[in-house]
């Protein structure tokens, strides 16, 4: 082949290559909550869920948020985005094929409920994220309780999904435009808008999160 004939092939392989990777979309899910799930922790569950697709059919995961986060505030303090509690319980996901999470660690099919988790500050970490907000993965069969995880517990049970010393996580980015999903191109992330609800005491209000459903960090 000549040299002319390789420069289209490579061409035709990067546009194939890039219309593989941006195509995610996500759409409202009909899945009843899995079972073997905690009577606790199903309780807590919304019953509608947000599917993630790739391609035309190819169903990647399931989303479930609770109900409602009980928070200390509805704005987050310091150098996060996110007023949740570390370690407390956001949700449930259902990874129906192997996927990779933020780490590009894979993850298994199976079911694993979803915890707000901060990015220690420290100098392993620096410039993996803009972000330190994450959701970190546990298995459902081992995650039972919806009182909040703390931080070594949680590390330790996440790190047994990646079958590493690290958690399993999906990182959380700053809200930014109307979703569904938005593709940040520089980094290849899809981002999915995840909506929930915040209760503060009697008051409730919409929170809306942004999820990286696919890519990596640095």
């Amino acid at each position: 082949m000549n040299p002319r004939s390789l420069t289209c092939l490579a061409a035709i392989l990067a546009v194939v290559a890039s219309a593989t990777a941006a195509d995610y979309r996500v759409e409202k899910g009909k899945e009843s909550i899995p079972a073997g799930v905690s009577p606790a922790i199903a309780k807590q569950l919304a019953p509608a869920s947000l599917t993630v697709i790739r391609g035309t059919s190819r169903t990647i995961l399931h989303v479930w948020l609770c109900k409602e986060w009980q928070l200390t505030a509805f704005e987050a303090k310091g150098d996060v985005n996110y007023p949740f509690q570390p370690g407390q319980l956001m949700g449930l996901m259902q990874v129906v094929r192997k996927h990779s999470d933020f780490r590009d660690q894979d993850i298994a099919d199976g079911v694993y409920t979803l915890r707000y988790g901060h990015q220690p500050v420290d100098g392993a970490h620096i410039g993996t994220s803009p972000t330190r907000d994450f959701l970190l993965l546990i298995s459902a069969k081992v995650d039972k309780s919806v009182k909040p995880i703390g931080y070594e517990d949680l590390v330790s049970a996440s790190g047994e999904v990646a079958g590493t010393n690290h958690p399993a996580l999906f990182s959380l980015q700053q809200v930014r435009g109307g979703g569904p999903i938005r593709h940040d191109e520089d980094r290849d992330w899809w981002i999915a808008r995840l909506t929930g609800t915040g209760k503060v005491k009697d008051k409730s209000k919409s929170l809306a999160l942004d999820l990286v459903v696919y890519g990596q960090g640095e």
